[in-house]
């Protein structure tokens, strides 16, 4: 059976098109399990009901036109089951339904078996014979295997809009993906197609090498003029770290970078298009293979920069795209440069069918205040051009062509958030106190120099967690010691007399580095953070030196150690760093030695954390990776993405467990991380009695109201409550309503 299969599935990945694919599909498993007919019906995602996209021993012309609603016959049976249904004699069956058309009257024995993708149900693959009898296991573990390499070609056809559709105006279409960027924006869908196709320009042989090379240099010129004027009109909305990024575009399209590279191809006979897209295609390929999510962002960017030179070569102008006021711009994928293309103004909203929430694109989305959606997977993008859209940012939800009651409640929620968020601005100089005296300190998480600013605008009173790794990123060498001294000395000054926490070189995992390739077969559990820090001292006492060094008459610098999973690694460290602070003064630098801390993030040190805080000054939870651990759930894998929850019973424990130990101990423990800036978890928080949190800038405002509108005694209570709780959702809405009955509703979503 094992071959067969393989037979199958390597005839359905050289078929021309899904339509082909699906009629393979139901003829060999008619000949595999000897049945009359097999059949496979979809489900429409808008008008939400089931079509038959290809059949074998139905009569001719029925494919396409036969549609069942979700509850009807035992098609819909099957998806509301979600499980397969074996019958002997299907006429006998209470939801049996006869469709004449079909010419299955003569049919009984029946085996449906769903086709699920990511827990949705997209259809139903149907086996029928006319001998009543019932299946055997082999013949439905067949069917079942069968449904599981269809969903992902199911859930790809529905993306590109290549399936049959039915008119369905009165539905609503919802395409689910993930959260990016919370908010609601309402407007008119733009697609950000392809600037031009690599892939398919062809080899080709020239003869005037030299009349290649000036075409080519000349559409190099036109991007570069075009990149730079991109990268002017964002200026006034983005950090000079973003900024940087079009820097970075243009020093790819120098004569000494990529042009140099292209032109030597040219020389050998080759055409410019094809010499361009032989550089791209390599360039980008050795980006998309690497495990860490920045670096595989860089690899589309770098494509977007290809198609933009391959368009100069192609044609003098392009099409110019009309942007309506309020544009929700979307595409497979999308990169700074086409966000910099919408007219100041314009751009309400973005959505993706490809890519995480630690994109690129997000975290511009979010320095702008783009309610952002990304990894909606099927996406119709060929459908939804110009129509009327919503943005659930905080969801991860997109409805296309609204009813006219969701599109005015949705309204009523977009005007509610402006109101909120005016009024958030209020808060910038008072304390997160609770009105009955807890004073919580809140802090940002940063990586970007350019952030401070905004932080101090936001009312941080400090910074929780600065992000060295990002200035190591943005080079294609380690930085040396003087410049990371510059970089570091701005933060310090900036915030001072308010403390700044620094963590140490956070590498490997998801973060790699590509002048210091890490090839492991599981990153995540691999060389990184401390690990290969103190496995090149000669790294990290070239940046603690400079981290002391900076903080020179400044004195509220504290060092933070990443990834601790024993107590051997905090002491080891902690020599190096006294070590560097030594030669320091010896060198006749007046430096202080600084507090230092160790972050708990996985479950080694969440058992070790009494012991380990008493070898610091302090202790701060990374929830993000701790939540990732504890769960084994990746978040930025669209599968499992919906497992990823902070409220998960196992996450409070640890957390409690954590600050119950280190204030044992005399210590502080901060939490940082994405749960300290959900205003649901910041009521738990309270409770716990956490000594301060840090989170983004844009975060704050929100979770110093939630402080400010709250009580010590009744967060505790809530505590109590939700610790006796077993499913994450349980929790959260449980807090949800409690937020709502405070009248905090709206910080959770807005209108509530």
């Amino acid at each position: 059976m094992l071959k067969v299969l393989q037979r199958i599935i390597q005839e359905v990945n050289a078929a021309h098109h899904v339509q082909e694919a699906l009629q393979i599909v139901v003829t060999r498993v008619c000949e595999v399990i000897h049945v009359e007919a097999c059949s496979v019906f979809v489900l429409d995602p808008i008008s939400q009901r089931y079509i038959l996209i290809a059949s074998k021993g139905f009569s001719e012309g029925v494919d396409g036109k036969l549609n069942l609603g979700l509850d009807q016959g035992l098609v819909g049976l099957v998806g509301q089951k979600e499980e397969p249904l074996n019958i002997t004699d299907a006429s006998l069956h209470p939801n049996y339904c006869y469709f004449p058309q079909t010419g299955e009257e003569k049919y009984r024995a029946f085996l449906g078996v769903p086709i699920i993708h990511q827990r949705r149900v997209l259809g139903v693959l149907v086996a029928q014979q006319t001998k009543a009898r019932a299946f055997d296991s082999a013949e439905e573990a067949f069917l079942v295997t069968i449904c599981a390499q269809l969903s992902r070609l199911i859930a790809q056809a529905q993306s590109a809009g290549v399936l049959p559709r039915l008119d369905a105006h009165t539905f609503e279409h919802r395409v689910n993906g993930i959260a990016g960027v919370a908010g609601v924006a309402i407007g008119t869908a733009v697609m950000a197609y392809p600037l031009a196709e690599l892939d398919a320009v062809p080899d080709r042989k020239i003869h005037d090498i030299d009349e290649e090379i000036a075409l080519f240099n000349k559409a190099l010129v036109s991007a570069r003029e075009e990149i730079k004027s991109l990268g002017e009109h964002l200026a006034h909305h983005l950090p000079v770290e973003e900024q940087a990024l079009f820097d970075a575009y243009l020093r790819i399209l120098d004569n000494e970078s990529l042009g140099a590279e292209v032109i030597t191809l040219i020389k050998t006979g080759q055409w410019a298009q094809g010499s361009l897209k032989q550089v791209i295609q390599q360039h980008s390929r050795f980006y998309e293979e690497m495990d860490d999510e920045y670096l595989r962002e860089r690899g589309a960017d770098l494509r977007d920069i290809g198609r933009r030179v391959l368009s100069y070569l192609q044609a003098d102008a392009r099409e110019k795209i009309v942007y309506p006021p309020k544009t929700i711009l979307m595409g497979d994928e999308l990169t700074p440069a086409r966000l910099a293309e919408v007219p100041q103004g314009l751009l309400a909203g973005l959505v993706t069918a490809k890519g995480s929430i630690n994109s690129h694109v997000v975290i511009i989305a979010r320095a702008m205040g783009l309610p952002t959606i990304v990894g909606a997977e099927g996406l119709l993008l060929h459908d939804i051009e110009n129509k009327t859209v919503i943005v659930d940012g905080y969801h991860g939800v997109l409805y296309v062509d609204p009813t006219l009651s969701l599109l005015k409640e949705f309204k009523r929620l977009e005007a509610e958030e402006k109101e909120l968020s005016r009024g958030l601005e209020k808060l910038k100089e008072v304390p997160a106190e609770t009105a009955d005296g807890l004073r919580i300190p809140l802090y940002v998480n940063t990586g970007l120099v350019a952030d401070i600013q905004t932080s101090l605008n936001a009312g941080a009173e400090g910074v929780g967690l600065y992000r060295t790794e990002v200035p190591f990123m943005a080079r294609d060498r380690f930085p040396g010691e003087e410049e990371q001294r510059v970089i570091y000395r701005q933060l310090l000054e900036s915030f001072a007399p308010r403390p700044v926490t620094m963590r140490t070189l956070d590498v490997g995992g998801d973060k790699e580095l590509p002048y210091f390739p890490i090839d492991e077969p599981n990153p995540f559990l691999g060389w990184r953070g401390i690990r290969i820090t103190l496995d090149h001292p000669e790294i990290f006492l070239v940046q603690v030196r400079a981290m002391i060094h900076a903080s020179q008459g400044l004195n509220n610098l504290q060092i933070m150690l990443p990834m601790i999973t024993n107590l051997h690694e905090v002491i080891d460290a902690k020599a190096l760093i006294a070590r560097a602070h030594q030669e320091l003064c010896d060198e006749g630098f007046l430096v202080h030695m600084p507090r230092i801390g160790a972050m708990i993030e996985v479950p080694s040190a969440v058992y070790q954390a009494q012991r380990i805080a008493q070898q610091v000054d302090f202790l701060s939870i990374g929830s993000n990776d701790l939540i990732q651990y504890l769960l084994a759930v990746d978040r930025n894998n669209s599968r499992v993405a919906g497992l990823y929850e902070g409220l998960h019973p196992a996450v409070l424990q640890a957390l409690l467990h954590v600050v119950q130990v280190a204030h044992a101990e005399g210590k502080l423990v901060s939490l940082c991380g994405e749960m300290a800036g959900d205003p649901t978890c910041v009521i738990l928080l309270m409770a716990m009695h956490f000594d301060s949190l840090s989170m983004s800038a844009a975060s704050l405002p929100r979770v110093k109201w939630v402080i400010r509108n709250f009580t010590l005694s009744r967060a505790t209570e809530l505590l109590e409550e939700v610790m006796q709780m077993h499913h994450p959702k349980m929790i959260r809405a449980h807090l949800e309503n409690a937020l709502e009955e405070s009248g905090l509703g709206g910080l959770v979503r807005a209108g509530r």
